[in-house]
């Protein structure tokens, strides 16, 4: 029997064009509205992608209050400070720390952590040199001279990483073990799976998991439309005539604490984190095994590390891009691990968009929101299930869970794949 601690979920926040916490966001996906519109950070009229899942109609002193601050953070940042302080909010640990007796204050800071995963930069933070390029036509002399006139002073500072890890930190002054993890599309479910792991061997006592990402930039829109991964008009998520993913933007967190402890401080607690598994197929940097062995084996691991059963897992959140091979081998693991007898599968992508590095944290604070509602949203755009699949369980309509656990899958460029199983509270 394992002796390592039940870790709770007492905390959660979240933004994205859907909504700026997570229950306006699962208002809009259960009443069928998504957040894909035109793009709006540039004119994107005669690019051959337009739309995006944008945050639009919220100044940025919203996200974030300090205003010299957003001098030397990008937007990704502003997403990411945001849900990580409105999940420390909602999770009650500011204002018990505050009751504590001033001795046992710096041990609570010192014992509070902090693992961000984030997409590692944008095409976005060299646009400043452009300008300069083009005047100086390969004379570096000139571009040179006139650099430091010409690119804004803080430029450094905005392509930082770790920019939410460092910033989260020293607003709440959390001091404890920290890490910003960089893995593209999963850097957000790992950092729920790296919080989790730090708080059972006890690095930490609480520990706040955030991912976030703003790919809405030009060259990465060109980029990923030159790949092929883009649709121009919604994602449909495993139908039949399915054409691609969409950006989106935001970031999710979650609050983590051993079980106990979260009790012993009377916080409310929203649900449990079970497991994790993550793998690599290790078969280049794009490609997908067709048969969904990377997926397959992480769900594997996750229920393993979970202790429960395929029979056990109520609802699947899935990846769910919208893109021919990932759907169809993603379907493929489903159906692999679980056989006849798959819950009812859903994804998020169609109301949402893509988040890439926020997307496994977000569809997490999600599937524990589906969980507390006891309803799997339905998939407005499915119209045909891809008969290479039929057998998978999902629908335009919303359904029950059959119980009160859910499994998440995230995957990424190079092969990764994370899945991520927890479980809505109880009174155990």
């Amino acid at each position: 029997m394992s002796t390592s601690p039940r870790i709770a979920i007492t905390g959660s926040g979240a933004v994205c064009g859907a909504g700026l916490n997570p229950a306006a966001i699962f208002d809009a996906i259960l009443e069928g509205r998504s957040a894909v519109a035109p793009i709006a950070y540039w004119d994107a009229s005669g690019w051959p992608i337009q739309v995006a899942a944008q945050l639009t109609g919220v100044k940025d002193q919203v996200l974030v209050d300090d205003r010299k601050l957003h001098k030397s953070i990008s937007r990704t940042d502003l997403f990411g400070i945001y849900a990580g302080d409105e999940a420390i909010k909602s999770s009650g640990l500011r204002a018990f720390r505050d009751g504590l007796p001033e001795g046992e204050i710096p041990e609570f800071n010192d014992r509070s952590g902090l693992v961000v995963g984030s997409g590692g930069g944008s095409y976005q933070v060299n646009y400043d040199f452009f300008p300069l390029l083009s005047s100086s036509a390969g004379d570096m002399v000139k571009f040179g001279q006139e650099l430091a006139s010409s690119v804004h002073p803080m430029w450094l500072l905005r392509i930082l990483p770790n920019n939410v890890l460092c910033h989260v930190g020293i607003r709440n002054n959390f001091k404890g073990t920290n890490a910003c993890i960089t893995n593209q599309c999963a850097s957000g479910a790992l950092a729920l799976a790296e919080a989790v792991a730090s708080l059972r061997i006890g690095e930490a006592d609480r520990i706040i998991a955030v991912g976030h990402d703003a790919p809405i930039e030009p060259e990465a829109v060109l980029g990923y439309h030159h790949l092929g991964l883009l649709s121009a008009d919604s994602v449909r998520s495993f139908d039949a005539e399915r054409t691609g993913t969409i950006f989106g933007e935001g970031a999710a967190a979650v609050a983590l604490e051993p079980l106990e402890a979260a009790k012993a401080r009377q916080a409310t607690i929203l649900g449990e984190f079970l497991g994790s598994g993550a793998v690599s197929e290790a078969s280049g940097i794009v490609h997908l095994q067709p048969d969904g062995d990377g997926p397959a084996r992480a769900i594997a691991l996750a229920l393993a590390d979970a202790g429960i059963a395929p029979k056990d897992v109520g609802m699947i959140v899935a990846h769910g891009n919208g893109t021919p091979n990932s759907d169809a081998s993603e379907a493929a693991a489903i159906l692999r691990v679980f056989g006849d007898n798959p819950p009812p599968v859903t994804a998020f992508k169609w109301a949402i968009g893509h988040t890439l590095a926020a997307a496994g944290t977000l569809d997490a604070v999600l599937a524990l929101e589906a969980l507390h509602r006891n309803v799997v949203p339905g998939i407005p755009t499915l119209n045909q299930v891809d008969p290479e699949f039929a057998a998978l369980p999902v629908s335009r309509e919303p359904r029950e869970p059959r119980s009160g656990i859910a499994l998440i899958i995230c995957r990424g460029f190079g092969g990764m794949n994370v899945a991520l199983v927890i479980r809505r509270s109880t009174d155990s």
